[in-house]
């Protein structure tokens, strides 16, 4: 893979001082260092510059925050949150990137369970026992178990 394969085409700018009421969306990729106050929807790429600003939840095939962004960010292929970063939202994303000193306020969800898989968890964790619960259970298992060696032992 060559060093062009890697370079993103900007196709769409929202400049520093614009200002967007409303949703936005747009085709390729695309940066915004100006203020969105509404949905983005972004077909490829999006970044947010250090300036940028987005009151509204964002939807593209990957996303490079740098600025601020107060709602809820999918990303199927990639989340990368550089230092300047602050996100307040779920990110829903494949792959996720924090870098040192982001701000990010929310959960995370890595698409790494099938459905079947998350009805398993919730079963499995409403079953689960409190910690206590859990230790006395091992140290009963212990000493069950040291028992049995001994009752071996002494045969």
């Amino acid at each position: 893979m060559n060093k062009r394969d890697n370079e993103i085409q900007i196709s769409t700018l929202l400049g520093k001082g614009t200002v967007v009421e409303g949703d936005f969306s747009a085709k390729g990729s695309a940066r915004i260092d100006g203020v969105v106050n509404g949905d983005v929807t972004i077909e490829q790429v999006l970044i947010v510059g250090a300036t940028g600003s987005i009151m509204g939840n964002v939807s593209a095939k990957a996303v490079v925050i740098g600025g601020e962004v107060i709602g809820n960010v999918e990303a199927p292929e990639k989340a990368e949150l550089t230092e300047t970063a602050k996100v307040i939202g779920d990110i829903t994303t494949a792959v996720i990137v924090i870098d040192e000193h982001a701000v990010f306020q929310g959960k995370c969800d890595m698409n790494q369970a099938s459905p079947d898989k998350k009805v398993k968890a919730r079963a499995v964790r409403s079953e689960r026992k409190s910690a206590k619960a859990a230790i006395v259970e091992a140290l009963k298992e212990v000493e069950a178990a040291n028992r049995e060696d001994a009752a071996g032992a002494e045969e």
